[in-house]
């Protein structure tokens, strides 16, 4: 599998214009569940682009967006450098650079699968401050509920490499424990409903890191089945995809492992 911290050096601008963003809807349910408030200082792991930073920042937070590719922490330095509360880091979610204990919140969107788990959990205890929480989050799209959501599924696993690991290693419930310790977790979703054109989907496409790009093998037979899929599902110019945002919400309150 290739390195994660350069499998979407190429995909920069797909993964910035066509990637889903994060529901309203989160920061209402991370209100309620764990008391989020306005002051909290988050750091955002492997935060791309910035669109899980954008999240917290429309809210008031202070986020420093902690990205080991260069090309994606430029991305998201261009996006979001001329808000104060911004704060680009080249790190990684093992080794963030930060001070102990100076955030409230470690947040990691679509992004968790990629860490390596002993070494982050030693990390984000190191960084949060007492009583600070951790939060997982995923847009999760559904493989089933209609003929579109199907189809598009049997696209990506003819079509996408590595995709069959990637697609649901988040769910590893032997992953999340190991993370958050015998705390333990709190799971939590929130509707995510997605409408896009031909070029929305395309790009949607494009920018999940296992599918090929342009130059290499395969591609073009993909965006033939992908315009054939479009076409005969889309209605109005738009196919729904209603993804749901997963959260999962602790405290690694037991010691480092």
């Amino acid at each position: 599998m290739t390195n994660p911290q350069h499998r979407f050096s190429h995909r920069v601008e797909h993964y910035r214009k066509f990637r889903p963003t994060y529901p309203a809807g989160v920061i209402d349910l991370l209100r309620e569940t764990i008391g989020l408030q306005p002051r909290w200082i988050i750091a955002d792991l492997g935060s791309g682009t910035g669109i899980s930073s954008r999240l917290f920042l429309d809210q008031g937070h202070v986020v420093y967006g902690i990205e080991p590719n260069a090309p994606m922490r430029a991305a998201a330095e261009e996006e979001l450098g001329e808000n104060p509360r911004f704060h680009s880091v080249g790190g990684t979610a093992e080794a963030t650079t930060l001070p102990d204990h100076s955030v409230d919140l470690v947040i990691a969107a679509q992004a968790f699968h990629w860490f390596d788990i002993p070494a982050t959990r030693r990390e984000v205890i190191r960084i949060l401050k007492p009583g600070g929480w951790a939060v997982l989050l995923w847009n999760q799209r559904p493989t089933t509920g209609s003929p579109f959501l199907v189809e598009y599924e049997q696209l990506l696993q003819t079509h996408g490499k590595d995709y069959a690991t990637i697609r649901d290693s988040h769910r590893d419930a032997g992953r999340l424990r190991e993370f958050f310790g015998e705390a333990g977790y709190l799971e939590r979703s929130v509707p995510n409903p997605q409408q896009l054109t031909y070029d929305e989907l395309r790009g949607r496409l494009m920018s999940a890191s296992y599918v090929p790009l342009e130059a290499q093998p395969g591609h073009a037979n993909m965006i033939l089945d992908l315009k054939f899929l479009f076409a005969r599902h889309a209605q109005g110019g738009v196919v729904n995809m209603d993804l749901t945002t997963e959260l999962f919400c602790g405290q690694l309150l037991s010691p480092a492992v």
